[in-house]
Formats: C-alpha cells, structure tokens, sequence
C-alpha cells in the first residue's frame, strides 16, 4: 500500500483527525494543571492538619504510650487492647449514656429555641435587627469566657440561678445529680444563636408567593409553619442538626471550665473523658486516644447517614 493510501485509510478511520490533534495520552492540558494547583492548598492543608493527626491518633490508640514512653520514646504496640479496656471500664457505661443525653437534649432544645427565633425574626419590626445582633453574642464571645460566667452563675453560695429560684440552696456545679444539667444549660445557651443564623437564612430562601397563596386558600399561621415553612427547611435543618451533633459531641471547653468532669464523673462526657484519661489521671495517651476514635467514628457513621439520606432525596 503506498503512502497516499495509507493516508486516506487513516482519515477515513473514526476519530482518528481527532487523536491526531489531541496532546498524548497521559499529558494533562494547561486547564487541568491549572485545576490542581487550586486544589493543590486544599489538599495539603486537609492532609497536614486533617488527615495526619487522625493517623497519628489511630497509631497511639494502639500503643501503651504512658509517662514512661515520654522519658523513652518507647510504646509497645497492644492492638486492640486499649479499645477493650475503655469498652470494659465500669465507668464507659455512665459516660456513654451522659454523652448520649448531653448531645441530645441540647441538640433539640438548640434547634427549637433556633427556630422559633428564626421564625420570630423572619418579621419585619422595629428593632428587629438590633435584638437579633444581641442574640449573637453567645456564639461570639469566647467559650471560656461563657462558661466562666455560667459557673458564676450557678455558684451554689453567691450565684444568681439559685437567687432566681428564691434563695434554693442547690449545688449545680457540686451536686452529682444536677452537674449534668448546669452543663448542658449553658450549652444549650451557647448553641442557640448558631441554629437560629442557619435557619433564619433557610427561612429567608423561601418564596413570599407560598405564603400569601396559603393565606388566600385560608391557612393560618401554624398551618403555613407546618405545611411550608418545615417541609422547606428540612434540608437547612439536616445540615443544622448534623453540624450541631459534631460541635455538640466534642465540647470540651464549657465542661471542663465549669465542672472538670465532676463531681465523681458526674458530668463527664467522653471527650472530657478523653482529656482525662490522657492527661491528668493515668496520664494513659493510648487509652484516651482510643475514646478520641470512638469519638470520630461516632461523627463519621452520622456523617454517612446524613450524605446517604442527601442522596436518597435528591433521586426522589
């Protein structure tokens, strides 16, 4: 076959002026290098500060790193060991559940107060901005700050809580029965402003035009919050929630600043756990790393059910 025919054979395969203009296979083009030198910082920071301390957390939940590793340098490797022992620890009960109810009943009363502040703000009255300004505040300052000012308030001799109940004589921060509750009302304060910023701004996405049709077919007002307003703030509420659940479930600050996880574990949650273990009591950084991962896996599980329901929505 001569060379002109060859040619020709060529050109008439499909495709074939195109692999003949395209670069070689292998070589990214000028827009794609572009891509990843902005993507480039993202990865690295997530790598650095995301992914390298998750790493080094799961390597010491499986090591026997204690005050004499730090003289050392020596940890024994133990495996699941550290896991068993926080899972068999008489006091993983009591924690597991003062986690579970600290997370829960502050998540729901941050989401209903949030609402209902977003819902009041979402009219239009003298003021409105200013006071809604004012509610910020909490999420503001900082969380040393509240929860000094908390811890004053709650004082058992002096405190301003027990002067409101008419002189009780009730040991918030002392007493083992309500430690728990004091924590979980100062961050039940704290979280408040966070939801209502979150749902306020949903709350502001949704078309007037529903609302007046709902007005013109006779609907009132809990009836326009049930059948529009809700429905509508169900994916800004997933998200709310969800990023609630992950602030709420590592606190450290308000706790440790008020109570320290007392009195007796009280109103320890296992984050504070966490800190204790590793760094006062046994001074023991694999066991309380290993609570630090129950922790993350906790986190990520909700994570995944949350992208997996996302999901489920956006098919339907």
């Amino acid at each position: 076959m001569t060379d002109t025919a060859r040619a020709v054979s060529r050109a008439a395969t499909p495709g074939a002026a195109d692999r003949a203009r395209s670069p070689r296979r292998g070589r990214l083009s000028a827009t794609q290098w572009t891509g990843l030198g902005f993507i480039a910082p993202l990865v690295a920071f997530l790598a650095i500060f995301l992914m390298v301390p998750i790493g080094r957390g799961i390597v010491l939940s499986t090591q026997e790193w204690t005050i004499r590793s730090f003289v050392t340098g020596e940890a024994p490797f133990v495996g699941l060991r550290n896991y068993a022992d926080v899972l068999t620890n008489p006091v993983f009960p009591q924690i597991a559940w003062q986690t579970f109810l600290f997370v829960t009943v502050s998540l729901v009363f941050q989401y209903v107060l949030g609402l209902t502040l977003a819902v009041f703000f979402a009219r239009r009255f003298p003021l409105s901005t200013t006071l809604r300004s004012l509610i910020l505040l909490p999420w503001l300052l900082p969380l040393v700050v509240s929860a000094t000012t908390w811890r004053w308030m709650f004082n058992q001799d002096f405190g301003i809580i027990n002067s409101l109940l008419g002189g009780a004589d009730i040991g918030w921060l002392t007493d083992t029965s309500v430690s728990l509750w004091a924590v979980i009302i100062a961050n039940i304060w704290l979280g408040i402003p966070f939801n209502m910023v979150l749902l306020y701004g949903g709350i502001q996405g949704i078309s007037e035009g529903l609302y007046e049709a709902a007005s013109l077919d006779g609907a009132g007002p809990w009836r326009k919050f049930f059948s529009i307003t809700l429905p509508l703030l169900r994916p800004v509420s997933a998200v709310t929630l969800l990023l609630g659940l992950v602030y709420t479930i590592k606190v450290f600050d308000v706790i440790w600043v008020m109570t320290r996880g007392g009195p007796v574990n009280s109103s320890h949650i296992l984050s504070t756990w966490a800190y204790q273990i590793s760094f006062e009591a046994d001074r023991d950084l694999g066991t309380g790393s290993a609570v630090a991962q129950l922790l993350v896996v906790v986190c990520l599980v909700f994570g995944f059910l949350y992208i997996r329901a996302q999901r489920k929505e956006a098919q339907s």
